[in-house]
């Protein structure tokens, strides 16, 4: 029976690819078995109820095996029709070119880039043991020694793609460090890569470099072998660490071009197709289903997973009688998909000495003393980016309570994992310097992708920064980050504007966001407001009759323009509006009247940032408007620095008094 099913996985993700005319056949035909061997044996689900909090997690970081996982998921009994199979790549349909999170029941994250997948999987792994931790039975309760509400598995399909970049080394060398045991990662090592053979790139021993970084290893030389491959499953279940189970397969196996890359990434032909099913001994029938297969597969699964399905339900009960005396909604709340929550009228006090970036760590631990999901941390640089929660401890091994996460130098890694955190309903932050960004760029379009409510804290945010030189001092980031769909990003002038932006962030659960906090200390001015951030933008300073002009500014920027303005009203008449902008997006969102109001068509609109001037183009009539820096910077003082760009006080003052005269 098991071959009968393994052969009908093959044949219908086979159907599929050739139907849309585009997929990836050979890792349907090499990686069958290992699917198989994971959902028929292990994976602890119900395909009824896709979202259970204590399933098992599989993670296709091979995106690109997107026809076997929806074979399985279909041939599992999850909510996809035969219609959906056959509009493989189609509009409309739960069966996208690549898995997406949301959209097909039984898919855990959105993959394709690889490594991505691999990397959020040890963000779910450590969300896995936090919430392990916090949900322990009280062993004065019973006389178990482990009892647990909270008890997953996170297993993850790779390839060698995935294992080639860079991205899942660094999510690999962490897991490590942390011992999570509770992460198993399959690789299917075929030694075949889209332009040929890995010979010419991977040469590795890719085992030895995981147990180098702490992992059980284990390999299975027959990819066909159901037995072998369930057998280092369940030893890598008992490991005590981490686990990579390599598994060597035959890519495209049984077709004509089975062992090359031929068929890695094209559909086969129909005399392939015809020969093919024929040495699976299945019906030749496009979409065939063999249904007394497709049921003793669904009964393996139900088997297994609705005792630990009913179990968990049970202890559910008995962890809210026992221990929560009967209400469960502090765990409805953990559980929950949305937050909602206003800061805006806790009873803050700052002290106006501060920098930008100790204010914010001040919100930042007064918001994770009242909202315990927030967790997060920093890529080694918290003792400069503030970023710790400050009444929790360090999540480590022996200590998986603790809420903040030592990242280490891995940008590329943390955005990633902040993924697979969101991904099991914590709300994660993640801090670097801006310049860093770019590092994390990928992570952070994948969170968009998903609709995942991450937080990036990006910290040391201009050339003001002076002495770390050109290769610190941000320039095209904040365009890059403005540019991609779905992320708000937010830099706040004041202290004020910092409570306002967290309050957008915090009451925002279906994109992320990138907060952009300045290293230095700011003056509080007079007129912002934390509430008025939900806006985007707003005056912070009224002309008295008409305004001579008009300029938009975002963070450090506000205070400049705030008094320049002020300046040549006293100096030369010139009676200034001036706009803070912390958020460009939440401005756009705004009606057109409010935006119109703000900014009246024909006034001289001037834009004020220490950045690239992309994105600004459409608030100004002429370029000319824009006060940017479009160049790199030097490495100085600050106040050389600015000077250098046309960005200290005196040359902006003397640039906007040349435009508005």
């Amino acid at each position: 029976m098991e071959k009968r099913i393994i052969a009908n996985l093959k044949s219908l993700g086979i159907d599929m690819i050739d139907q849309a005319n585009s997929g990836h056949p050979g890792i349907v035909l090499g990686a069958a078995p290992i699917i198989y061997t994971i959902y028929a044996k292990h994976l602890n689900i119900n395909p009824n109820d896709p979202l259970w909090f204590n399933r098992d997690r599989f993670i296709m970081s091979a995106g690109h095996g997107s026809a076997l996982l929806y074979a399985t998921l279909y041939m599992a009994g999850f909510n996809l029709s035969l219609d959906d199979l056959k509009h493989f790549r189609h509009v409309g349909y739960k069966t996208p070119g690549h898995p997406e999170y949301g959209i097909t029941p039984g898919v855990d994250m959105s993959t394709g880039p690889l490594g991505q997948g691999f990397a959020s999987a040890v963000g779910m792994a450590i969300a896995e043991k936090m919430l392990q931790e916090k949900y322990t039975f009280p062993k004065e309760m019973h006389n178990e020694t482990d009892r647990y509400l909270i008890n997953y598995k996170i297993y993850v399909l790779a390839g060698d793609g995935d294992l080639m970049e860079g991205i899942s080394y660094e999510a690999a060398s962490l897991a490590g460090t942390l011992n999570l045991d509770n992460l198993i990662v399959l690789y299917d090592s075929n030694n075949i890569s889209l332009d040929g053979d890995t010979s010419n790139t991977f040469i590795e021993n890719v085992s030895a470099r995981f147990q180098a970084m702490g992992w059980h290893t284990d390999l299975v030389k027959n990819g066909n072998d159901i037995e072998a491959i369930d057998t280092a499953i369940v030893k890598a279940k008992h490991s005590g660490r981490p686990s990579l189970i390599e598994i060597k397969t035959l890519i495209g196996e049984n077709s004509l071009l089975e062992g090359t890359n031929k068929v890695h990434g094209k559909p086969l032909t129909k005399d392939d197709i015809a020969q093919l099913k024929k040495r699976l001994t299945i019906n030749p029938e496009a979409f065939y289903v063999d249904n007394e297969a497709m049921n003793y597969f669904r009964s393996e699964i139900n088997k297994r997973s609705n005792i630990k399905y009913n179990e968990w339900i049970n202890n559910y009960q008995e962890y809210v009688k026992s221990y929560l005396n009967g209400n469960d909604a502090s765990l409805r709340y953990f559980f929950s998909t949305g937050i909602k929550t206003n800061i805006l009228n806790f009873p803050w006090q700052f002290d106006v000495n501060s920098s930008m970036r100790d204010i914010n760590s001040q919100v930042l631990s007064e918001i994770g003393n009242h909202l315990p999901i927030l967790v997060g941390g920093s890529a080694d640089v918290v003792s400069s980016t503030k970023t710790a929660i400050k009444s929790s401890s360090n999540f480590k091994e022996g200590n998986y309570s603790g809420r903040n996460i030592w990242f280490g130098v891995r940008e590329g890694a943390m955005g990633s994992i902040l993924n697979g955190l969101a991904l099991s309903k914590l709300r994660p932050f993640a801090s670097t310097f801006l310049a860093f960004a770019d590092y994390m760029k990928p992570a952070i379009r994948m969170a968009a992708l998903m609709k995942l409510p991450t937080i990036y804290i990006f910290t040391h945010d201009s050339v003001a920064i002076g002495p770390d030189g050109p290769t610190h001092q941000p320039i095209e980031q904040l365009a890059m980050l403005r540019s991609i769909p779905n992320l708000n990003v937010y830099r706040p002038a004041d202290g004020k504007e910092i409570v306002g932006c967290w309050n957008e962030i915090l009451n925002t659960n279906s994109h992320p966001s990138a907060l952009i906090i300045s290293r230095d200390q700011l003056p509080f001015l007079p007129s912002t407001s934390a509430s008025n951030v939900k806006a985007g933008a707003y005056i912070i300073r009224k002309e008295q009759n008409m305004p001579s002009g008009i300029i938009i500014a975002t963070g450090s920027e506000v205070n400049v323009a705030y008094n320049i303005a002020e300046a040549l009203f006293k100096e030369n008449g010139l009676d200034i509006r001036v706009v803070s902008m912390p958020s460009m997006e939440l401005f756009l969102e705004q009606s057109k009247e409010y935006k119109q109001a703000l900014l009246p068509k024909g006034s001289k609109t001037i834009v004020l940032e220490a950045g690239s001037s992309f994105g600004w183009h459409q608030f100004v009539y002429d370029p000319k408007y824009l006060i940017t820096i479009d160049q790199f910077g030097v490495s100085g003082t600050k106040e050389e620095v600015l000077k250098q760009v046309n960005f200290d006080y005196e040359s902006l003052k003397k640039h906007i008094l040349e435009l508005l005269n």
